[in-house]
């Protein structure tokens, strides 16, 4: 093993054991900032320097995509004008591992004339910050990760740890969705995934094959090729609800083994009670059941409709995958 490698090994084992320190610490101090936010009635204000600012910056688009508005108050920044952000209702978290960072000056003396609630993480439980806020949770890490001890490695982990912990914690609290979640990434494969419902992607009209019971197998052939879904049939009946399916598979296998592979009706080859799924369902729901049942397509449903077993629609495994649902 070559000495950098060595040495990123160590850097690893430093960072991951700053952050399982972290969890004899969880206490009262976390559930009290957990309930401060979750309770907040305005929005939460995040702040820091430096490195630490940079971790506030990840940690307030975490907060708003899971539920919680949140914004990054530049420290010094705050102390010509944008101070102005923050408002009675609000709460602010403030991130220092020192505690001591000279840019705080304003925004403690501003919490303390205003009486907005303060929420520090510092390794220095002795700190200024520390002894502002109203509950401050200890991030101290025993080393850096840094060769030179220098450079914030494992504090700053484990700060952005412990602030993803209260993140996610006041997202369980609010009850935040998955449905809630796709609300605020409605772009890009993780939006398409969970937005995307099977009405979205199916195919309706003229584009559903289907035919009746007693019709010819030639028939059934027939509108399995020249349909713009082409690999299976919707067998329905005189109601023209769905009570079967024939696939190309099959076909393949009645052309393979029969003499006279056209005579005989549709309900003689179909196979009765075909998987479908409800027009409302997820897409991503949809490309499941297919992988599960090894399938290509499912005929589609709308169950809140006075027909419930008709078939509205069809999708096919490409629909799917050109939808970047996968």
């Amino acid at each position: 093993m070559s000495k950098l490698v060595e040495q990123a090994i160590k850097v690893l084992e430093v960072e991951a054991q700053a952050v399982l320190a972290l969890k004899p610490r969880l206490g009262a101090e976390f559930e009290q900032v957990v309930k401060m936010i979750t309770s907040c009635k305005g929005k939460l204000v995040i702040t820091g320097m430096g490195k630490s600012g940079q971790i506030a910056r990840k940690l307030a688009s975490t907060f708003s995509s899971t539920g919680t508005p949140a914004v990054f108050l530049h420290p010094a920044e705050g102390n010509h004008g944008d101070l102005g952000m923050v408002t009675g209702d609000d709460v602010i978290m403030a991130l220092s591992y020192g505690g001591e960072s000279p840019e705080f000056s304003g925004i403690l003396s501003f919490v303390a004339r205003k009486g907005v609630p303060m929420i520090a993480l510092t390794g220095k439980m002795s700190s200024s910050l520390a002894k502002a806020a109203q509950v401050t949770l200890d991030i101290s890490v025993s080393e850096e990760a840094c060769p030179l001890g220098l450079a914030p490695t494992a504090s700053s982990t484990a700060t952005l740890a412990m602030g993803d912990a209260v993140a996610m914690c006041v997202m369980a609290e609010k009850g935040f969705s998955s449905a809630d979640f796709a609300e605020f990434h409605p772009g890009g494969s993780l939006g398409y995934r969970l937005l995307t419902r099977v009405k979205d992607v199916m195919h309706t009209g003229e584009a559903l094959p289907t035919v009746g019971l007693n019709a010819p197998l030639k028939e059934v052939f027939s509108i399995m090729t020249h349909k713009d879904v082409r690999g299976a049939a919707g067998i329905v009946d005189e109601k023209g609800d769905l009570v079967g399916v024939i696939t190309d598979g099959q076909i393949r296998r009645r052309l393979d083994k029969s003499n006279d592979p056209f005579t005989g009706l549709a309900k003689d080859l179909m196979t009765s009670n075909p998987r479908t799924i409800d027009k409302n369902e997820l897409a991503e729901k949809a490309l499941f059941v297919m992988e599960q049942f090894q399938i290509n397509m499912l005929f589609v449903l709308d169950k809140e409709s006075a027909q419930p077993q008709k078939p509205v629609g069809i999708l096919h495994v490409q629909d799917l995958l050109k939808a970047r649902v996968r």
